[in-house]
């Protein structure tokens, strides 16, 4: 190989090489700018008008990385709302994640379970974030009986576009669901059939939407902890990963959240690494009491302790005879005792 070849080859290589770094740099800073616009401050602010009142609320508590995490995530229906005007949260879930032990837990809570609204007395868990995301976060944090450190706020638009940026999900739908509404001029009617099919934002809308039937909300939670978790999965696809600058530039918009960008590193590596463990509806069936209070209907909970200790015994499964020695956890799956150790408890 003659030296002209060589100085090619190594020109070539540097070429390549530069590009290489230069595409590194421009993804990592497209990231960092698409994550630091989640969070939403001052006059851009969707709570800007609630702040003194929200200032009353207590700080969440501050994430140290190690201990387990609780997110709560609000979806809103904002038709109809001027700006600055906060709607009740359509779709209440939180998401425990345990760092230890790389495992993640879903819930949803019913939106009209009637509890404590920290400051504001007695009221359906879906009026807390009328009130500001901290107080949102405390009502739901002492219904659960859990820290909640975190939350992300969006409207219909946001759970579209993230859908959309991530190129729809794969999914089966269970059965034919059919709504229409003239009040809407039937931008938001529901037509799906039944049928494992590719759903795309409006699609995905329209399945997280739909509470038509018999048991109302009650099966439309547990929809919702499907889809999310069909979404989340697709997002922890190499592609998705690949096109997550595109995916931030197409939400951000739509989403706001208390979380600064080293927040979300760390959230992000530790939700990467984790296995979804299971998805709950809160309170469960067995805890649950219909009632009518001030000409409402709402749902009491029978017993606040129990379903604080229902909580636990999710997150914290009790020790069973055969994970004595080490072998197995109370979901039958292989359990270090190491990481089951210097896991902490999740209390207030």
């Amino acid at each position: 190989m003659n030296k002209r070849t060589k100085k090619t080859i190594l020109w070539t290589v540097s070429i390549i090489i530069a590009g290489i770094l230069g595409y590194g740099t421009y993804y990592v800073s497209s990231i960092y700018s698409g994550l630091e616009g989640l969070q939403k401050k001052g006059e851009s602010s969707p709570f800007k008008e609630l702040a003194q009142v929200d200032a009353k609320a207590p700080e969440p508590p501050k994430w140290e990385g190690t201990e387990p995490v609780n997110i709560l995530l609000m979806g809103v229906d904002a038709r109809g709302f001027e700006e600055g005007e906060i709607p009740r949260s359509d779709s209440i879930l939180v998401a425990s994640i345990d760092p230890v032990q790389k495992k993640m837990n879903l819930f949803s809570i019913l939106r009209d379970t009637y509890t404590d609204i920290p400051g504001h007395s007695k009221n359906r868990i879906n009026t807390a974030i009328t009130h500001g995301p901290n107080t949102a976060m405390k009502a739901v944090g002492d219904l659960l009986g859990i820290p909640i450190q975190y939350y992300v706020y969006t409207d219909f638009q946001g759970f579209m576009k993230l859908v959309d940026a991530v190129g729809g999900v794969e999914f089966y739908v269970e059965k034919d669901m059919k709504y229409s509404s003239k009040a809407d001029k039937n931008e938001y009617d529901i037509d799906l059939k039944q049928g494992m099919q590719h759903l795309d934002g409006n699609k995905a809308l329209q399945y997280a939407r739909f509470r038509y039937d018999k048991m109302g909300d009650f099966t439309r939670t547990e929809r919702q902890r499907e889809l999310i978790k069909a979404v989340a999965k697709k997002m922890q696809s190499t592609t998705s990963i690949m096109k997550l600058p595109d995916i931030l530039n197409s939400v951000s918009p739509y989403i706001d959240t208390n979380m600064d960008v080293n927040d979300m590193w760390k959230l992000a590596n530790v939700g990467y690494q984790s296995k979804m463990k299971g998805s709950e509806q809160v309170p469960p069936m067995k805890l649950l009491v219909e009632a009518n209070i001030g000409g409402a209907a709402v749902l009491t909970v029978r017993n606040p302790d129990t379903l604080k200790q229902y909580i636990q015994d999710i997150l914290n499964p009790p020790v069973t005879e055969t994970d004595a020695d080490g072998s197995k956890d109370s979901t039958g799956e292989p359990t270090d005792k190491s990481s089951d150790s210097s896991s902490s408890s999740q209390r207030n």
